[in-house]
């Protein structure tokens, strides 16, 4: 069980004043996330621009290694970032500084070409499951007990809906007996009623602005760091319990 920090996602840069858009500010937040209490980062490189850019991992990478040295980062891979498969798999292919691993969305069609990809090239697939069908899918494929972990992502608001898909996304995988590790989050309504479930399973989870902005009293949270501090009092609960 670890807390993951989100530092940005796909965010436009008016969602919040400390949202980190530049590779420093992107270094900078994860530093103090790791000193709150986060276990990794999972960040959406950005380019000079402020738009998401897969070219811009290797930058990315080099900042953070040097201001976070030994902490495990992943990156998104998700499709509408270059908005072309061949353009998407080239972009990953130059990559010189490798993240740990890298979050794959097993709704997006070419995710198991990106997979097999990245799997070639030794980072770490994290399988986002944001559906039962995509939990389908994904224990379908021959290298579904590889994966570095699984991404259970749940977008739906409403929490008895929610957590109904989170049970039927687990006995897909049961079923399939995938055991690879699970890391739950929610996002904006149910980001801590997620920390709070996955903290009950024993699985891992995130926080951070890519999520959602609200610490767990429902205050607007000045930082990400805020968020973690609060996710990792959470777990820490769990711990003494």
């Amino acid at each position: 069980m670890i807390v993951q920090a989100c530092l940005n996602g796909a965010r436009p840069a008016g969602y919040h004043p400390r949202l980190p858009l530049t590779i420093e500010a992107m270094a900078r937040d994860g530093l103090a996330c790791i000193g709150a209490g986060a276990a990794e980062l999972h960040v959406h490189p950005r380019g000079p621009d402020g738009r998401e850019s897969l070219a811009a991992v290797d930058a990315l990478m080099i900042a953070v290694r040097r201001i976070c040295p030994g902490t495990l980062v992943g990156v998104s891979t998700g499709a509408w970032i270059e908005a072309d498969e061949t353009l998407t798999r080239e972009r990953i292919s130059g990559w010189r500084v490798l993240p740990d691993y890298a979050s794959v969305n097993l709704s997006e069609p070419d995710a198991p070409a990106v997979m097999s990809l990245l799997q070639a090239m030794g980072v770490g697939v994290e399988a986002g499951l944001a559906t039962v069908g995509d939990a389908r899918r994904f224990v379908a494929l021959p290298d579904c007990h590889r994966v570095f972990r699984v991404l259970i992502e749940i977008e739906e608001q409403n929490l008895d809906e929610a957590d109904r898909v989170t049970e039927d996304m687990a006995r897909v995988l049961q079923e399939a007996r995938v055991a690879c590790p699970v890391l739950l989050h929610g996002l904006d309504a149910t980001v801590w009623h997620f920390v709070e479930q996955a903290r009950r399973r024993c699985w891992s989870a995130r926080v951070g602005l890519e999520d959602g902005c609200r610490r767990a009293d429902g205050a607007v949270a000045g930082s990400n760091a805020e968020l973690v501090a609060d996710a990792a009092r959470i777990f820490r609960r769990n711990a003494s319990a």
